[in-house]
Parts: C-alpha cells; sequence; structure tokens
C-alpha cells in the first residue's frame, strides 16, 4: 500500500501589465517535503499573452521560467538559490512578488502519486 504524501502546490502567474492586475495561469510548482520532490511545469502561448498586452516579452518570460525551472531543480547553472534545500526553494519560488511572474498562495492536498497529481494540476489549472 502506498503512502499518502502531504504536498503544496502554487499556480505560476503572468502579469503582462502588473497595474491591470490581470493574468494567466501559465504553470505549477509542486513540493513534497517528505519526498524531496519538487517539480515546475509550464505552457504559454505567444497569443494568449499578447491579447493582454502586445509588446509583452514573451522571450524574457520564456527564459525567466526556465531559470524558475532550473532552480527547482537544483540544477548547477540555477545560481545560489539553486544550492539551497528542496523546502527553501519552494518558498524562494513561492514568495509575494510585484513582477510580471507571480504564484498563488501555496495549497495543500494529500496524494498518493506525486507526478500524476502535477499533471492532474496542471491541465485543470493551466491547460
Amino acid at each position: 500500500m502506498q503512502d499518502n504524501h502531504l504536498y503544496e502546490y502554487a499556480v505560476i502567474r503572468v502579469v503582462p501589465r502588473v497595474e491591470r492586475e490581470e493574468f494567466l495561469n501559465i504553470g505549477i510548482i509542486l513540493f513534497c517535503k517528505k519526498a524531496k520532490f519538487i517539480k515546475v511545469l509550464f505552457h504559454f502561448t505567444n497569443e494568449r499573452i499578447q491579447a493582454f498586452s502586445a509588446d509583452f516579452d514573451v522571450e524574457q518570460l520564456y527564459h525567466n521560467l526556465i531559470s524558475l525551472e532550473k532552480i527547482a531543480n537544483g540544477d548547477k547553472d540555477g545560481g545560489p538559490i539553486a544550492e539551497m534545500d528542496i523546502p527553501s526553494r519552494f518558498r524562494w519560488l513561492t514568495a509575494i512578488r510585484s513582477s510580471a511572474i507571480q504564484t498563488s498562495r501555496p495549497h495543500p492536498g494529500l496524494c498518493k502519486d506525486l507526478e500524476n497529481t502535477i499533471q492532474r494540476l496542471f491541465t485543470e489549472l493551466v491547460l
């Protein structure tokens, strides 16, 4: 019998024009301390984002999201934040910001399969 995992997740949002506070869900961060699991998934289309702001730098958004993914994965080229332990990386990734990339408050849950759960959340909340 497989154990339940207590996890936290946050939705990654792009806010093309911060002053308008309109956002699009473009990704998920899922974290489980006990399983030492953290993963970032993201997807967006240029057309959706540019419908909010025609001059938004979509290429820069992509590079920033790759950086978030590197931090979550603990990649060597992810900078000093990527060297932190997994809980610290999750807290940094989900810290409140007033930039064009923001996250929702972290939400808790229980599941048996973390990979299936992040895929389900990604499908429900992003795609």
